[in-house]
């Protein structure tokens, strides 16, 4: 009985933690998102379907789709550019292991803010990617590179690689190699190796990179507002602008909720694809 007790009260602080900042802020805004606002931008304590009738608005409906694209496109460079990457890295030795590490870590520590706010300087009209082309003769003239879908999505790619990178790294480098020199030597090519035995070893970290990826990109509204001023607008630039301009609460809130439904729905996905594989490998 004693056991049982001491075991209780070392797992309460994490219930009560729970409780109080993530699920009960979860339930105030799913509340919040059924509330009505009042002339004054109050909220009102009164029922409504109001706040989700609205997002099926063109203009919202169209917001997001532009963030589900983007969160798409950003997960496909990411994972193009992050596996081998972080499988190569897993590869060399350990003193250069430690040196990318170092390399991939330096940039976490600054902020954010500060890194979009430098990309945005290297875009910028006559800016210094611009004089690097017209100085080495690939371009003539200042190219209009800011404020464009593609510096948007430069911006997530360079926010959200190091993610993939880690999580590949992670997979790749406790993998037990001696199972590709087995297949090697039992007459498989390079290539089926690679796709037999490394890829389905290395495929959780690859698939933990993709929702370490697709679930925050649906939420950098800041990445949009930086790099893609008014012409890229995400669902997190809109809770942004119904939170701070149109104090618009409880819309905001019900936003809040189909984008968190929309990433559930992702990691659901994830798990169950993830898990089906675990079971595969078991037979």
């Amino acid at each position: 009985m004693k056991k049982k007790s001491g075991l209780w009260l070392t797992v309460a602080p994490l219930y009560i933690f729970t409780i109080i900042f993530v699920v009960g802020p979860l339930l105030y805004m799913f509340v919040l998102s059924f509330c009505t606002r009042g002339e004054n931008y109050e909220t009102i304590l009164e029922f409504t379907f109001d706040n989700y009738k609205k997002i099926a608005e063109p203009v919202y409906r169209t917001t997001f789709l532009q963030s589900i694209k983007l969160a798409f496109s950003t997960t496909i460079f990411v994972g193009i550019i992050g596996y081998p990457f972080g499988y190569f890295m897993a590869k060399l030795p350990s003193d250069k292991k430690k040196l990318m590490m170092a390399l991939i870590m330096i940039p976490f520590w600054t902020s954010s803010l500060v890194r979009m706010y430098g990309w945005s300087i290297l875009l910028q009209s006559n800016g210094i990617l611009d004089k690097i082309l017209m100085g080495i003769g690939i371009t003539q003239k200042p190219l209009k590179l800011l404020y464009t879908y593609p510096a948007v999505l430069s911006g997530m790619v360079y926010a959200l690689l190091p993610f993939m990178i880690l999580a590949v790294y992670s997979s790749a480098e406790k993998m037990d190699w001696s199972l590709v020199e087995a297949a090697r030597d039992l007459g498989a090519s390079a290539w089926k190796a690679f796709w037999t035995v490394t890829w389905k070893l290395t495929l959780p970290g690859f698939m933990s990179g993709i929702v370490l990826t697709f679930v925050p990109s649906m939420g950098l509204f800041f990445v949009a507002d930086i790099l893609g001023g008014n012409k890229v607008v995400l669902v997190g630039n809109v809770i942004q602008e119904q939170l701070t301009k149109g104090r618009n609460w409880p819309f905001a809130a019900a936003l809040s909720v189909i984008l968190m439904i929309m990433t559930s729905l992702f990691i659901a996905v994830y798990r169950k694809v993830t898990g089906a594989r675990e079971l595969e490998g078991l037979f």
